[in-house]
């Protein structure tokens, strides 16, 4: 994906407090296309950076499923099995 790909206006509103997976998703995808740097999208969203760190790996590892609140766990037992 490249910048040209992903519009600045589908990221979500700064004023975001509910965090559901589409909107994470959107956050690292903009990133991951270089639309944001990290420290802005961390920035705006009041985010540290393992925070967004943590996003990403999920998002890398699972697809959009494992930026669910409610997979997190579940995905971190997997992790821990092996």
């Amino acid at each position: 994906m490249t910048r040209n790909e992903f519009p600045r206006h589908e990221l979500p509103p700064p004023t975001t407090k509910r965090w559901v997976a589409r909107r994470k998703a959107a956050v690292v995808a903009a990133v991951l296309a270089g639309v944001i740097t990290v420290e802005e999208a961390c920035r705006r969203y009041q985010l540290s950076e393992e925070e967004f760190l943590a996003w990403q790996r999920a998002f890398e590892a699972h697809g959009l499923r494992g930026l669910s609140a409610t997979r997190i766990q579940f995905y971190r037992n997997v992790k821990q099995r092996y």
